[in-house]
């Protein structure tokens, strides 16, 4: 099949449209498998983020279905939309963008946290970690209380160019429905929900402390753990 290598910014929309174009003219057919992401690697010459989240958009939008273990299935095609309205998911920040802006930014409000956080502070981190607690004894994941404790740790900076970063951060995964999507069907599970609250509240232990390489270290953890359960399981 035609693929054509992928360069330049935003290449899952690239790997989309290429895909997608392929469904239109009857090269994968309804019910037919997608290619392995392997193979897709390959033959657009990227890592698996972006084919990934290209199979991801293709799966919001009704095109195809994901089976666990198994690979992606052709559901619907293009023909077979009447809005094939792609603005919302595929026009806004990605969600790699978001994920490597916290990368890069959450670390050192960390660092600064610990460093600056007072008693006030600690004891508003407190009540979060212990409402998170709670949600995931009871089997729940709350993406708002998750929200809460980053936007708090933030807070704790006394810096409201960073506190700024984190609400801009915030805005945009409330407005990609792609990173919801991607959300809900990892940090939900049982298995991310559980070692995702003891990652924060790791990070929490050092900002009490007042140690902030430690601080500073286990957020950048979070993240990358974070980013290898996006894309990379």
């Amino acid at each position: 099949m035609p693929f054509n290598r992928v360069s330049s910014n935003k290449l899952y929309i690239q790997i989309y449209e290429q895909i997608l174009h392929e469904i239109e003219i009857g090269t994968f057919k309804i019910n037919d498998k997608l290619p392995s992401e392997k193979f897709l690697c390959e033959q657009f010459g990227v890592s698996r983020a972006p084919v990934r989240q290209a199979i991801s958009a293709l799966e919001l939008n009704g095109f195809v279905l994901s089976k666990q273990g198994e690979g992606a299935y052709v559901k619907k095609t293009p023909n077979d939309v009447k809005d094939n309205d792609l603005s919302n998911i595929l026009n806004s920040i990605s969600p790699e963008e978001i994920i490597e802006s916290r990368m890069e930014i959450e670390p050192i409000i960390a660092k600064y946290a610990a460093q600056r956080a007072t008693t006030e502070d600690i004891e508003k981190l407190g009540k979060v970690i212990s409402k998170m607690e709670i949600e995931t004894n009871d089997g729940t994941y709350n993406p708002v209380t998750d929200n809460e404790f980053h936007q708090t740790i933030a807070q704790a900076t006394k810096n409201d160019l960073l506190i700024k970063f984190i609400q801009n951060i915030s805005d945009s995964m409330s407005h990609q429905k792609m990173w919801q999507f991607l959300r809900d069907r990892t940090v939900t599970r049982s298995d991310y929900r559980d070692i995702n609250f003891e990652e924060h509240k790791q990070i929490i232990k050092a900002i009490e402390v007042h140690d902030d390489e430690k601080a500073s270290e286990l957020m950048a953890l979070h993240m990358n753990n974070l980013f290898n359960r996006y894309w990379k399981k």
